[in-house]
């Protein structure tokens, strides 16, 4: 029987989770109170940096989107701007124009696909970095119903995968954008979610097993 497997551990209904990745919190002593911008690209930054200092929800939130701004709510976070594009360059972009004139800090996974940083820099904003968090892959050795749709998150979601798996020609692909699309190996064919978000790729999963 076809199946729609998630890769990560995010809980839908009519979905199995097929976790290849886990996440490792990185603790460091660092004085938040000299920014006045703490810009968070994903919920795993919230909840690392939350697991080793409170004091960032006195800061003013800059969310990538409306799921990491939920978090950000959730939390009791001073969230200040959610952007729109849910794209991290596109979202750096977005930044530009309000963060003028202020200092911010990026909250980050130790691996990390797109150019923040740099894009800000080059538009002269003041910005530092904060590692918080790694993925690593796990073994994982389930047995794979043919003819499924599996979905992938994001770029470790692709590397861990093809660490554990082989490919079959039945299987179907979706990803969640354009950035993770580029891991998967060359001679997969994927569709990507017309709005990155997992309920969308769910959609787009179960119109595929009809």
């Amino acid at each position: 029987m076809s199946k729609i497997y998630l890769l990560n551990n995010l809980k839908y209904e009519g979905v199995e989770n097929l976790e290849v990745f886990g996440i490792e919190y990185i603790k460091s002593q660092i004085d938040l109170s000299k920014y006045d911008a703490l810009i968070f690209t994903s919920k795993n930054a919230i909840y690392s940096l939350d697991s080793f200092n409170k004091s960032w929800k006195s800061i003013p939130s800059y969310a990538i989107a409306p799921k990491t701004a939920n978090i950000i709510n959730e939390y009791k976070g001073k969230l200040v701007f959610t952007g729109i594009s849910s794209h991290g360059n596109d979202f750096a972009k977005e930044l530009i124009p309000i963060l003028k004139n202020k200092k911010a800090l990026y909250i980050r996974a130790l691996k990390t696909v797109s150019k923040i940083t740099q894009i800000l820099k080059e538009n002269d904003i003041k910005i530092d970095e904060l590692i918080t968090y790694k993925t690593s892959c796990l073994q994982s050795s389930n047995k794979l119903e043919k003819n499924s749709v599996f979905i992938f998150s994001a770029p470790s979601s692709v590397e861990c995968f093809f660490k554990n798996y082989s490919w079959d020609n039945s299987y179907k692909a979706i990803v969640i954008g354009k950035t993770t699309a580029k891991y998967l190996p060359s001679n997969i064919k994927y569709q990507i979610s017309e709005k990155t978000s997992i309920d969308e790729c769910i959609k787009l999963a179960k119109q595929l097993l009809i």
